[in-house]
C-alpha cells in the first residue's frame, strides 16, 4: 500500500485538478480516485465523455451487453475467471493480447474481455489501445476521440483527456488511440510510455489495464512493449494459426509471462448448460 501512494504525487494531482476545470465535456461522467489509505477528502474527479454503444453496432461487432450477459458472455466470464486468477498469482495488474498475425480476433477478445472484467464486482477494467499501426479499438466501439493515447505520448497531454467511458458498462474505461503512427515501436518503447504505464496501474488498487498490440510477427511493437507488461495472452484461430508463427512469437517474448492462449474459430461443440 504505501508504494502506491509513494508514487501519486499530490502536487500533479492538484495540477491535473485544476487543469481539468478547462475541459466541460458534452457529456461528463464522474471517476474516482479510490486508493487504499487515501481518505475521501484527497479525492480527484475527473471528466470524460460518455459514449452511448447502441444495441445493433454492439451486436454487428459481436460487443459483450454491459454486464458481460447472455450466452455469449459465459465462454469470455470462464476466460476472466482464469486470467484474474493467474494475474493474481503473478501480483500483476497489466495484461498485452497478443497474436502472432492478423486477422485472429485479438482486438474483440481484448475488448470483451475488458467488458468482463469490468463486470466482476471487485475490478475495474481499463482497456488501452496500443495498436497505433492499426488503432480499431475506437471504430469498433463507435468512439470518435478528440485526444489519443498518441497525443498523450507525443504532446504530453494529460492522460485522462483521452479516456472515454461506454454508457452503461459502469467499471470499464477506455484509452483509445485516435490515428495512425509512424514510428510507433519508437514511441511505445519511450521513458514517456514506462511512465505512464506506471501511473496508471498505481491509480487505482482494483484497476486491470488490458492493451491491444499490433502482431507481434508484422511489427517490433509488441516486443519493445514487452517490457512495461506483466503478462501476455495469445489469440489464436483453429485452422488459420500456424504453428510455426505461433512459435516464432514466444521465442521472441521469452522474457514476457505468457499465462494462455485463447482459441477463436473452434469446431468443437462444447454445448451449454443453461
Amino acid at each position: 500500500m504505501d508504494a502506491i501512494i509513494r508514487t501519486i504525487d499530490p502536487a500533479r494531482l492538484e495540477r491535473e485538478r485544476r487543469a481539468e476545470q478547462d475541459i466541460a465535456p458534452a457529456q461528463p461522467h464522474a471517476e474516482l480516485l479510490n486508493v487504499e489509505g487515501v481518505g475521501l477528502a484527497d479525492t480527484i474527479v475527473f471528466q470524460h465523455p460518455v459514449v452511448t454503444l447502441s444495441e445493433g453496432r454492439r451486436e454487428r461487432a459481436r460487443i459483450l451487453a454491459p454486464g458481460a450477459t447472455g450466452p455469449s458472455g459465459a465462454p469470455y466470464k470462464m476466460l476472466r475467471t482464469q486470467v484474474l486468477r493467474r494475474l493474481g498469482s503473478l501480483n500483476a495488474n497489466t495484461l498485452a493480447v497478443l497474436s502472432a498475425a492478423s486477422g485472429e480476433g485479438k482486438t474483440l477478445t481484448a475488448i470483451n474481455l475488458a467488458i468482463a472484467i469490468a463486470a466482476d464486482l471487485s475490478h475495474t477494467a481499463l482497456l488501452v489501445d496500443l495498436d497505433l499501426r492499426n488503432p480499431s479499438v475506437h471504430r469498433r466501439l463507435g468512439i470518435e476521440p478528440k485526444t489519443g493515447i498518441e497525443d498523450c505520448l507525443q504532446q504530453r497531454r494529460p492522460v485522462y483527456e483521452a479516456m472515454v467511458k461506454l454508457a452503461g458498462y459502469d467499471r470499464l474505461t477506455i484509452l483509445p488511440a485516435r490515428s495512425r503512427v509512424d514510428q510507433s515501436s519508437e514511441l511505445i518503447s519511450a521513458q514517456r510510455m514506462s511512465e505512464l504505464i506506471l501511473e496508471l496501474r498505481t491509480r487505482y488498487a482494483n484497476r486491470v489495464l488490458i492493451f491491444d498490440l499490433p502482431p507481434v510477427l508484422l511489427a517490433d511493437d509488441a516486443l519493445a512493449f514487452s517490457k512495461n507488461v506483466q503478462a501476455g495472452l495469445f489469440v489464436v484461430t483453429e485452422g488459420r494459426t500456424e504453428r510455426q508463427g505461433l512459435t516464432r512469437s514466444l521465442e521472441l517474448l521469452d522474457k514476457l509471462t505468457i499465462i494462455g492462449t485463447v482459441l477463436n474459430g473452434s469446431r468443437e461443440d462444447v454445448g451449454g448448460y443453461y
